[in-house]
C-alpha cells in the first residue's frame, strides 16, 4: 500500500511540473510556488518516494521528509510573510522546504478575484466550472475528486460560493454605472441559481440607487476595491479545505487563540482582553501577579458606629452605599484616579437599621430596607439627598428585600411574612402576590420575570403580567441570599450551612459548590466581580473574605482584616480592581492591588517567573 501511494504522488508531481512547463507558468504565482510540491499530503497521508525519502518535484534532490505538522508550520509562516509583502522570502522558504503555500488553481482563483476578473474566475475557477458538479475534477489533478472533503462536493456549498461571487460582480457593475450589465447578472446568473431568493429581492432594489454613495450606504458595502474583495475572499475560504487554500491570517488567529487561552487559565487575570497581539509579548507566557489583584486593604471606613450589614457599589461604579445597624445609610464618592472613597452624604432615620440596599438602574435613586421586624422601606434621591418615598402597606409587613425593574420606574419588594408587592416610585401598589414568603428578590433583564427565594428552600420565577410562576432552583437547605450575573444566566446563592453555590438558571442545574467559606444561618451576601464577572467573592462567619475564580471550587484568595462576621461583599462594576466588604465589626474595608506597585515590579517579575516555572 505504501509503495502504491508513493508512485501516485510521484506521478502527480511529474504531471504538475509538466503542466506548468506547457503553460509557461513561472515557479512563483502571487508569492507562491506552483511547482513546489515536495511533500504533499492527501487527507493527512504524506506522499513521498517509495524508499521513504522525499524528492523535490522535477529536481530529484533528496531532502528530509517533513511531517504533516512541519509542513503546516512552514505554510503558516509563508502565509504570514506573504501578508507582510516579503514575497522573495516566501519563494526561498518554499523552494528550500519543498512545500507549497497553496494549490496553483487556488492562487489563480485568488488573483482573479482580487483583480475583479469575473469572467476569468468563471473560466479557471474550478469552484465554478461545470465539471465541479460532476464525478470528476480534472481542474485539480493532484487532489482528485474522490479525495475532496465532503463539504467541497456539496452542491449547496458550490451555490453559496457562486452567489457570493456574483453578488460582488453585480454590485461592482452597479457602482460603475453599468446598469444593463448588472441587470444581466441579476437575471441571467443570480436568479437561475435559485439560492437565497430573499437576498436577490434585496439586491434588485439597489437598481434604484441614484449614485454610488447611495448604493454603498444601502448595501452596507465598502465599494469596489481591495477591501470588499478581501472580505469576499475571507468568506469564500471558509468553504475550502486548508490543503487547497489556507484560511486567512491563520497564524495570527492561532497566536491570538494561544494568548486568550493563557489569559483564560490565569487565576488573577482581571483586565479587559485585548485581541491586538501588539499589546502582548509572544516571547513569554501570560501570568498576572497576585499583587495586581484586589487582595490588599487600601482603606478602612470607620464612620458607622455599629454593625455594617450591607454595602453596594452603584451601577456606574462612582459611588458606594453602606447600610448599618446604626440606622444610617452613608453614600461614598469614589475618586476616579486614586480610587479613594470620601463621605458624600449620610441618609438618616431608618429606625430599625438598614440590612439591604438597591440602586436604581440609572443610579438616581437608592432603596433601603430593614431587618425582619421592619415594615417600611425608604426611597432616596441620591443626587439631592431627599427622601422621595417612605412606603409601608401594613404594620404587619416585613419588607426586607427589594429589586428594581430594568425600566427604573417600578420595583418589587417583600419579606418573610408573606408580602410580595410591585410598586411605582411613589410607593403606589401596582400588583401583589399573596402568601409568598420572600427572602431575596431579583428582576431579570426582560422586565417581566421576578426571581424570589422563599422559605421552601427554592427560587421561583414570578411573571407579574400573566400571574404565573414556576420553580427554577431547588436547594436542600435555606437560601439566605442570592444574586444574578449581568447576562441573567447564572445565579450565586448563599445557602445555610452549605456555603456558596453557582446555578445555571437556563438549564436549571447546579454548576459548582465553592469551598472554604463558613456559612451558618446569618444572611451573607456574595457577588460576581472582576472583568467579565470571572470572579466570585463572599463574606464569611470566620471574619474573612473569600475569592474564587468562577471555574474553580477552591478559593484563590482569603482576605483577612475584619474581626467579626463579614456580612456583604461588593465588587466595583467599573473598576475591576476595587472591592468593598462590610462587617459586624462596624467597618467597611476597601480592597485593591498591592500599594506601591511600581516599586515592587521586580518582586512581581520574580513572582511571575516562579509561577511560570511551576
Amino acid at each position: 500500500m505504501q509503495a502504491n501511494g508513493a508512485g501516485q504522488g510521484q506521478e502527480s508531481s511529474e504531471l504538475s511540473c509538466l503542466n506548468s512547463a506547457q503553460n509557461g507558468e513561472s515557479s512563483s504565482v502571487g508569492g507562491t510556488h506552483s511547482n513546489g510540491l515536495l511533500s504533499s499530503t492527501d487527507n493527512g497521508n504524506n506522499v513521498g518516494t517509495s524508499n521513504g525519502s522525499s524528492v523535490g518535484p522535477c529536481t530529484g534532490t533528496s531532502k528530509k521528509r517533513l511531517t504533516q505538522a512541519e509542513e503546516d508550520v512552514i505554510r503558516l509562516i509563508g502565509q504570514h510573510l506573504h501578508g507582510l509583502g516579503l514575497n522573495q522570502t516566501v519563494d526561498l522558504l518554499m523552494q528550500e522546504s519543498g512545500c507549497r503555500l497553496e494549490h496553483p488553481s487556488a492562487t489563480k482563483f485568488r488573483n482573479h478575484v482580487m483583480e475583479g476578473e469575473w469572467d476569468k474566475v468563471n473560466l479557471c475557477g474550478w469552484l465554478l466550472c461545470s465539471r465541479y458538479e460532476r464525478a470528476c475534477c480534472t481542474c485539480i489533478p493532484e487532489i482528485g475528486w474522490r479525495r475532496l472533503p465532503p463539504q467541497m462536493t456539496s452542491l449547496n456549498c458550490s451555490d453559496r460560493m457562486k452567489f457570493l461571487l456574483l453578488q460582488q460582480k453585480y454590485l461592482e457593475y452597479l457602482e460603475d454605472g453599468k446598469v444593463l450589465e448588472a441587470l444581466q447578472v441579476l437575471r441571467g446568473e443570480l436568479t437561475p441559481l435559485k439560492y437565497n431568493t430573499d437576498r436577490i429581492h434585496v439586491l434588485s432594489g439597489y437598481l434604484m440607487c441614484s449614485h454610488a454613495e447611495d448604493l454603498r450606504a444601502k448595501a452596507e458595502w465598502e465599494g469596489k476595491g481591495t477591501a470588499s474583495r478581501c472580505r469576499l475572499l475571507d468568506k469564500l475560504q471558509t468553504y475550502l479545505p486548508p490543503s487547497v487554500m489556507l484560511p486567512p491570517r491563520r497564524l495570527h488567529t492561532l497566536l491570538r487563540q494561544a494568548v486568550e487561552l493563557q489569559r483564560d487559565r490565569c487565576l488573577y487575570h482581571n483586565t479587559k482582553l485585548d485581541n491586538n497581539l501588539d499589546s502582548v509579548s509572544l516571547l513569554l507566557d501570560h501570568v498576572c501577579s497576585r499583587k495586581q489583584f484586589p487582595c490588599y486593604t487600601q482603606q478602612i471606613l470607620t464612620e458607622h458606629c455599629n454593625e455594617v450589614w450591607f454595602c453596594k457599589f452603584s451601577n456606574d461604579g462612582t459611588k458606594l452605599a453602606t447600610g448599618s445597624k446604626d440606622t444610617t445609610v452613608i453614600i461614598w464618592q469614589v475618586d476616579p484616579e486614586t480610587h479613594q472613597l470620601k463621605l458624600l452624604r449620610t441618609l438618616e432615620g431608618h429606625a430599625y437599621g438598614v440590612s439591604y440596599l438597591a440602586w436604581s438602574p440609572d443610579d438616581t435613586y437608592l432603596i433601603a430596607c430593614g431587618p425582619d421586624d421592619c415594615s417600611e422601606l425608604w426611597l432616596w434621591n441620591v443626587q439631592t439627598g431627599e427622601l422621595r418615598t417612605k412606603m409601608s402597606q401594613s404594620h404587619e409587613d416585613s419588607l426586607t428585600s427589594v429589586a428594581w425593574n430594568p425600566d427604573g420606574k417600578r420595583f418589587v419588594t417583600g419579606g418573610q411574612r408573606g408580602q410580595f408587592y410591585q410598586c411605582d416610585l411613589d410607593g403606589n401598589l401596582l400588583d401583589s402576590w399573596e402568601g409568598v414568603r420572600v427572602q431575596c428578590l431579583w428582576c431579570l433583564n426582560d422586565g417581566r420575570i421576578v426571581l424570589a427565594s422563599d422559605t421552601h428552600q427554592r427560587i421561583r420565577g414570578y411573571n407579574f403580567e400573566d400571574l404565573t410562576d414556576r420553580n427554577i432552583v431547588q436547594e436542600d437547605h435555606p437560601i439566605m441570599s442570592f444574586t444574578v450575573s449581568k447576562n441573567g444566566r447564572l445565579a450565586l446563592l448563599n445557602v445555610a450551612t452549605q456555603g456558596v453555590h453557582l446555578w445555571d438558571l437556563q438549564d436549571r442545574v447546579l454548576v459548582r459548590k465553592y469551598q472554604g467559606v463558613t456559612q451558618g444561618f446569618y444572611t451573607i451576601h456574595s457577588c460576581f466581580g472582576g472583568h467579565n464577572e470571572d470572579f466570585i467573592a463572599s463574606g464569611s462567619e470566620d471574619h474573612k473574605v473569600y475569592i474564587w475564580h468562577r471555574r474553580g471550587e477552591l478559593p484563590i484568595a482569603e482576605l483577612t482584616g475584619h474581626t467579626r462576621t463579614v456580612n456583604c461583599v461588593s465588587w466595583n462594576p467599573a473598576i475591576p480592581s476595587l472591592m468593598a466588604s462590610a462587617s459586624d465589626d462596624g467597618t467597611v474595608r476597601i480592597w485593591g492591588p498591592a500599594p506601591f506597585l511600581e516599586s515592587q515590579e521586580a518582586d512581581g517579575l520574580n513572582e511571575n517567573c516562579s509561577h511560570m516555572d511551576s
